[in-house]
């Protein structure tokens, strides 16, 4: 379900050559990654690194031979790959979401590193009818070309938010009025146990390291997954079906 959505169809595209870069970025692309050469230097690199500030872009210094793998074009030190996708502000969405009479599901994805995974996530949300999925700004997987194919166009439809201080923003969704359920081994209630027909934000962790304390410590509820077999484990985006539409059969319940 998608709430202010302007989709966008096109691919991970590499954009190089400084200029190139500033007016991509002046004509409002979404920026997915920036590499700059270390060491360079000059007046229109200045005006790139200001554009930067201005526009919360996260550049990466590399050495050259990494830009000359990206690219044997004339890249001038700095190559950037824009976005397929419009990323959205949860401050934003939420709003809208309360107005239309709706509850808010909302999805925060604390540091989902393999696109696959991310695209495989997206796929179920949007099945699913959550309203938008919330990303960390640094250490998220890519959305690019994979991203998409695995989501089957899903990544199209939902509304990505993507931001840099990702503790302040599930700290707004909390005074927002949404309980924060954290999908957790550390804990012994189970995913069951939350009343999902309220305003709620199911957050899922990281591959390795799960969800970061900070978000652990001023959760809502813990709710882990029942399980029995000897793996003792599952994939993130099949953890992430598993408590999703356990929301989905308590708000089926109740309409």
């Amino acid at each position: 379900m998608a709430y202010n959505s302007r989709e966008v169809r096109e691919s991970n595209q590499m954009v190089f050559g400084i200029r190139a870069v500033v007016e991509a970025i002046r004509a409002g692309k979404e920026i997915e990654s920036l590499y700059i050469q270390r060491g360079i230097g000059g007046e229109l690199l200045n005006e790139l690194r200001a554009l930067t500030v201005e526009y919360n872009i996260t550049a990466q210094l590399v050495p050259v031979e990494k830009l000359n793998r990206l690219t044997m074009k004339n890249h001038q030190g700095v190559v950037a790959y824009i976005s397929p996708i419009i990323y959205q502000k949860v401050e934003d969405i939420i709003p809208q979401i309360f107005e239309k009479g709706e509850v808010p599901l909302i999805l925060v994805l604390d540091a989902i590193t393999d696109v696959r995974n991310m695209g495989a996530i997206a796929r179920t949300a949007e099945c699913a009818g959550v309203h938008a999925i919330v990303i960390p700004a640094k250490g998220s997987a890519q959305i690019n070309p994979d991203a998409i194919k695995t989501s089957a166009g899903a990544l199209y439809k939902i509304p990505v938010c993507r931001h840099d201080n990702f503790m302040q923003t599930v700290k707004f969704l909390q005074e927002s009025g949404l309980q924060l359920v954290c999908c957790t081994e550390k804990t012994k209630e189970n995913i069951y146990a939350p009343d999902y027909t309220a305003p709620t934000a199911i957050i899922m962790g990281s591959e390795e390291d799960g969800i970061r304390n900070d978000i652990i410590r001023i959760a809502d509820h813990l709710a882990k997954i029942p399980m029995f077999g000897e793996i003792e484990s599952l994939n993130v985006s099949v953890s992430t079906a598993v408590i999703v539409y356990e929301a989905i059969r308590q708000r089926s319940a109740v309409n």
